[in-house]
């Protein structure tokens, strides 16, 4: 096993290693101005003390640097803002602290809807900081408060091109108040949160932006000038951030030591079959464990995250879905352990497919495998971005233990917007099954917006170490875009996998295809005061083709257009025609089962989505045509009602019915979801969340009460309950109640200096 991968990770590093010379020290990039000609912006050491109280009054703050020149970002690009904004921004050594003055010339419009931690900055009214702590333009961390000092943290990758990383978490403070002429906020954010490149003169170099969001008004506020023409991540963009500076010659940047222990406990029981199989039998349980977590700061930019008897209890269970493919579902990943820097592990195959995907780690067929323990180093060494994670897992059922792991390395070239990589992910069981996958990715910015990305990967494992050539084990993709929403946007895909190319980490839909994928659109931005905000224009198209035999699988054709309100409402629609050839018949239901056949179909689909800043915000998607031989219609409700920032409701309602004519056989699914969370503070809340799915007939629930009065200290009580909504569907009868517990967590983390 070893012997084929290991002379292809020399390789690729050797590669990477001679591209050294071409690529340009971090510490020595030009100082650029922003994309609105703003210099970079000197960041003061400060003296004194401030009280994080959400108002920046203290003599400290007059020593900070003063920003007051934001522009609006949305609707009226460069326009004056509606309401006057100052940010200061400063640090003392240890932390970078941030402070915004949002005046208003009427305070009793101040909005906030939301007590929750992680919200859309477009919810209530907030201030935020984006940082490319690394200065690599290409990764950004969203620091964010409101009002009620509610804190918001994200992390984007790939320049913010995808959807942001809502679940990582960080240690920092943050506090807001109201005042007579408007609302101020204060953050606090420790250097070891964020990962800093000091020079060998103490100069710190990170790109920032600061944006204000106004939701009543549906207006949003940027500094520096950053366009909205790549859509709403456009503000998070790396590439586009002004440059701030720090001098930390001198100043020894803390490196503490995060301990956390917890404790957890719980009764339960869950029903399983008697031997004989004509009854089920109840099993009642109790928990009692312990284990713990340790974040190390190895240097200003490298983590060591070490975990024992990982636990997860806590994580909230996946969103139902129904599923009218014959291919499997993507899940995100949920668990904190596997947040932080998750970034830098990120191999993306387009779309959802990746080589990494850390949900195959512990968790199979959405069920928990006990983790024993395992590390994760993650940061930047020099000029490379560096993640090695290894985790061991326990038998589980007919799954043995498995070891599995991971490491990730890339690097700037050519220019700042470039990079090449390497990954290799092994995963190998007690049993002798193995699985070793390795890969390299490059990214290049060729033009203004044209970025070309090359992915290469090869797999082994032990089902046949070598009676395949490296084009069967292999996958190559090859993606020319132009990125952004407005104007001219386009982008081409080609994609080939081989027969047993299998990435044991990843996930990856379909094996031994070439994919060919095309997508073309035009947007604009109208001037002057028309009611319309953006619309646009696209068409796309996708042919997958089998290696075995050259025939067409799939193909897709389609064209949409959508519209945005001034009030950030929006509606689009897609009209497609897709063909479908089917070698193996695979059901919906017991009812219903599209057979072997090629198909030609054509679907619409409209979809409207309300203001985020609404208290009731409703969203609707309708679907309805041909569905391979028959036909399909589907209705998505969404409603969000945020009745005050103590309390909100949303849900889901989704109804999918197929119907095959000639054949007589029809499906219908019903999807429930209803959620309800009471914040009654922004440290304290209650979340009660229940689905029903009637492809499954099951009805799934979870409660979970969260004290959190700082960062890594949390008090969990969960409920969780899974019951059989038809007893009757099979025999013997099935108990009503198939599962529940009752888990009360705590973990406390203790911070030692290094």
């Amino acid at each position: 096993m070893k012997r084929p991968f290991l002379p292809l990770l020399v390789a690729s590093v050797s590669f990477a290693v001679l591209l050294q010379a071409t690529a340009p020290s971090i510490s020595a990039q030009e100082l650029r101005d922003g994309p609105g000609g703003e210099p970079p912006l000197p960041i003061p050491r400060i003296e004194g003390p401030i009280v994080l109280d959400g108002l920046p009054d203290e003599p400290a703050w007059s020593q900070a640097a003063v920003v007051d020149d934001a522009v609006m970002h949305t609707p009226d690009f460069g326009a004056q803002p509606s309401q006057h904004s100052e940010f200061l921004i400063a640090h003392d050594g240890e932390h970078l602290y941030f402070a915004c003055k949002s005046y208003e010339s009427d305070p009793s419009q101040i909005r906030v809807t939301s007590l929750q931690r992680d919200e859309s900055s477009r919810v209530s009214d907030s201030c935020s900081l984006r940082l490319d702590s690394f200065n690599d333009e290409e990764n950004t961390l969203l620091f964010g408060t409101t009002p009620a000092g509610a804190r918001t943290d994200w992390a984007f990758s790939n320049d913010a091109s995808g959807p942001p990383n809502s679940d990582w978490n960080t240690f920092w403070e943050a506090a807001g108040t109201v005042t007579d002429w408007g609302w101020s906020a204060e953050m606090k954010i420790p250097f070891s949160s964020l990962g800093i490149q000091v020079g060998d003169d103490g100069q710190v170099v990170m790109g920032f932006s600061i944006v204000r969001t106004i939701t009543r008004l549906n207006e949003t506020i940027v500094h520096p000038a950053i366009p909205p023409r790549w859509g709403p991540p456009s503000a998070n963009k790396a590439s586009q951030m002004r440059k701030m500076t720090l001098n930390l010659e001198g100043v020894e940047v803390p490196r503490p030591i995060y301990v956390t222990p917890y404790g957890l406990t719980g009764l339960g029981h869950s029903n399983a079959l008697n031997t004989v199989g004509d009854a089920y039998v109840r099993q009642d349980e109790e928990t009692l464990e312990t284990g713990m977590d340790l974040k190390v700061g190895v240097t200003r930019n490298l983590t060591l995250d070490l975990t024992f008897n990982t636990d997860f209890a806590q994580v909230e269970a996946d969103d139902q879905q129904v599923n009218l493919t014959r291919f499997s579902l993507f899940f995100p990943e949920k668990r904190r352990f596997f947040q932080d820097r998750s970034a830098t592990f990120e191999f993306s195959l387009g779309g959802r497919e990746r080589l990494f995907h850390s949900r195959r780690i512990g968790l199979v067929d959405g069920q928990q495998v006990r983790i024993l323990g395992g590390g994760r180093l993650a940061g930047r060494v020099g000029e490379w971005d560096v993640g090695l994670l290894n985790m061991q897992t326990a038998e589980h059922g007919n799954l043995a233990a498995e070891n599995l792991g991971v490491v990730r390395l890339r690097r700037t070239v050519l220019n700042q917007y470039s990079n090449v990589g390497g990954i290799l992910t092994t995963r190998r069981g007690v049993d002798g099954d193995y699985n070793v996958l390795f890969g390299n990715d490059m990214v290049l910015r060729l033009l203004d917006q044209d970025y070309m990305t090359v992915n290469w990967a090869l797999s082994f494992d032990q089902v046949d170490p070598s009676g395949s050539d490296l084009l069967d084990r292999g996958l190559v993709r090859i993606n020319w875009e132009r990125r952004g929403t407005d104007g001219l946007v386009y982008a081409a895909d080609l994609t080939r996998a081989g027969e047993v190319f299998d990435p044991g980490l990843g996930y990856l839909q379909r094996e031994d295809y070439v994919r060919a994928d095309a997508r073309l659109g035009y947007g604009w931005r109208p001037e002057g005061s028309s009611r319309l905000n953006r619309y646009g224009l696209t068409t796309t198209g996708n042919v997958f083709r089998r290696n075995a035999d050259g025939t067409i699988e799939s193909s897709s054709f389609g064209a949409e257009g959508d519209i945005e309100t001034r009030g950030a409402n929006r509606l689009s629609v897609n009209v497609s025609r897709n063909y479908e050839d089917i070698l193996t018949p695979f059901s919906l239901s017991d009812e219903a089962i599209v057979p072997v056949g090629s198909y030609g179909f054509t679907e619409v689909t409209l979809a409207f989505n309300s203001s985020q800043g609404r208290t009731f915000r409703p969203s609707v998607q309708v679907e309805g045509g041909q569905f391979y031989d028959g036909t399909r219609r589907s209705i998505d409700f969404s409603p969000i009602w945020s009745i005050s920032r103590h309390l909100r409701f949303s849900g889901t309602y989704r109804i999918d019915h197929v119907r095959f004519d000639e054949r007589d056989q029809e499906f219908t699914s019903h999807l429930t979801r209803l959620r309800t969370e009471v914040m009654f503070t922004t440290t304290t809340s209650l979340q009660a969340f229940a689905q029903y799915n009637s492809t499954d007939d099951f009805v799934t629930a979870n409660v979970r009460f969260r004290y959190n009065p700082r960062e890594g200290n949390d008090l969990y009580i969960v409920w969780n309950e899974s019951m059989n909504s038809d007893r009757h569907v099979l025999e013997p009868t099935l108990p009503w109640s198939q599962e529940r517990s009752l888990l009360v967590k705590y973990s406390h983390t203790f911070t030692l200096g290094l």
